[in-house]
């Protein structure tokens, strides 16, 4: 049953939201993933890595309360529940423990690029169905290689 009757037809809300609660699966990981490896993030470069950590928590929850505000609009139902991100993302698991600032930084790269992938990935299905959504998945696309750029310039 849904509440909100879209503007959408049935097979093309069926793929707008599949492309929206993955993305939102995959910011809400981020989010926690990026703030896992805060945590324990330690070496020479521990400051600038622990801010620029923050700034990709902050990035990925802006983000993800979009996201999830548009598949509501739409009249699907966002699920960011901790058993639908940990059995859905693709960021995979953090390591355990201290992470030395290096190996932070690739954890970082890693997950960023998978989820850029998967963002492309939904971008392209959104094309058609609906523009308004394409928008918002390219909008923080940008954003995530933004960020993948970054911690890209700290291990060079």
């Amino acid at each position: 049953m849904s509440v909100v009757k879209s503007s959408l037809s049935d097979a093309d809300l069926k793929v707008v939201g599949s492309a929206l609660q993955g993305a939102l699966v995959d910011l809400v990981d981020l989010s926690l993933a990026a703030k896992q490896v805060h945590w324990n993030v330690v070496g020479p470069r521990f400051r600038s890595v622990h801010l620029q950590l923050d700034d990709v928590v902050t990035t990925a929850r802006q983000h993800s309360d979009t996201v999830a505000e548009r598949a509501s609009a739409l009249g699907v139902n966002p699920d960011g529940r901790a058993a639908t991100v940990a059995g859905s993302s693709a960021i995979g698991t953090i390591p355990e423990g201290w992470i030395k600032d290096s190996e932070a930084v690739e954890v970082m790269v890693v997950a960023l690029g998978r989820i850029t992938e998967r963002m492309r990935e939904r971008i392209k299905a959104t094309d058609e169905p609906d523009p308004v959504s394409q928008d918002l998945l390219i909008a923080l696309t940008a954003d995530l290689e933004k960020h993948a750029w970054m911690f890209q310039a700290e291990n060079s």
